[in-house]
């Protein structure tokens, strides 16, 4: 992987006062697998909007499959396939005609529709459904329709924007099933943005964004081997009282997160007996687990996913246009 599908230089957004996106720089080789993982807010779907030219940047450049986003929309556009976050279909049209509509759109040959049409289907394992209305699909089904679709003029990159969100567990790994199945047949690079930590683990590179920033870019197993340490989580009596503990005989940073005072240290199953052993706090239950993704975001950013979305969700709530709209 040598040539480089998208390339990003300080690429900034704002929305008066926001700073949506603060002049990320990076590079996705052709053929790659590239994850934006970050909590809702924090400039995935902002950043992609501008690589797709449906956004204008207000600082920075970038190019897509050689294309420059401001100066060529028209061939950028030509080349990339775009999952959006919300389904787009028309429920009252069938699948083929969904994607018959999409092939006029793209200035697809007429008479190579119909192969391609069936061949995509049939990657994403629709192709006796193609004559069904999209209405009667599973949210599986639409999402797998929405990829298909987006793989029917044959981009060079294909933008997932959350591709799996909204959908449970089993339908999601049956998603990603077809993805890379998907990237292998087509031998397209994918860029994807996604808050769950499972799904980031499928790309070949990820990219941690928090604030609009970025904060980390390598593997997911280079990104876990920097943490270097497993996470001990505590359930106790008295959480601050845990934490003063811990610091003061320990000299270890701790934090509380979701209901656990959380620390890592280089082996959590060496540590617990010494945990007990000094630790005056009773301990209602202790966890110890290898470093993840999760714990990788934590170390970058001071708090969990999870934790950066219920905070984004109260600044949400508590800024002015959100006041406004509760006025009667």
């Amino acid at each position: 992987m040598t040539e480089a599908a998208i390339v990003v230089e300080g690429l900034s957004k704002r929305y008066g006062d926001l700073q949506a996106v603060r002049e990320v720089s990076f590079e996705v080789a052709a053929g790659e697998t590239f994850g934006f993982l970050g909590p809702n807010g924090a400039g995935k779907s902002t950043t992609i909007s501008m690589l797709c030219t449906l956004s204008a940047p207000s600082g920075g450049r970038a190019s897509v499959a050689g294309f420059d986003v401001v100066s060529a929309r028209a061939e950028v556009r030509r080349r990339i396939g775009l999952v959006f976050q919300d389904t787009t279909l028309d429920d009252y049209l069938t699948a083929a005609e969904n994607l018959r509509f999409h092939a006029e759109l793209y200035g697809v040959p007429r008479g190579a529709v119909g192969a391609r049409m069936a061949q995509v289907l049939e990657m994403v394992g629709l192709a006796e459904r193609r004559d069904s209305l999209v209405r009667t699909f599973s949210g599986g089904m639409k999402r797998r329709l929405e990829i298909a679709r987006g793989l029917l003029h044959s981009p060079r990159v294909l933008f997932l924007d959350e591709p799996t969100v909204g959908l449970d567990p089993q339908t999601r790994a049956h998603i990603w099933s077809y993805i890379n199945q998907l990237k292998d047949k087509e031998r397209i690079t994918m860029f994807l943005t996604t808050h769950y930590m499972d799904e980031a683990e499928y790309c070949d590179r990820i990219a941690i964004i928090d604030h609009g920033t970025l904060v980390a870019v390598d593997t997911p197993e280079a990104l876990k081997a920097s943490v270097g340490q497993d996470r001990v989580e505590l359930v106790t009596d008295d959480d601050q009282a845990a934490i003063r503990a811990l610091g003061e005989r320990f000299a270890l940073e701790a934090k509380l997160s979701e209901g656990a005072v959380t620390v890592h240290v280089p082996s959590g199953a060496e540590f617990v007996p010494r945990l007990f052993a000094g630790l005056e706090v009773p301990v209602r239950s202790v966890k110890v687990a290898r470093p993840t993704l999760d714990d990788v975001f934590m170390t970058y950013t001071g708090r969990t996913i999870r934790d950066a979305e219920a905070g984004a969700a109260d600044r949400l709530r508590a800024s002015p246009w959100m006041r406004a709209r509760r006025r009667p």
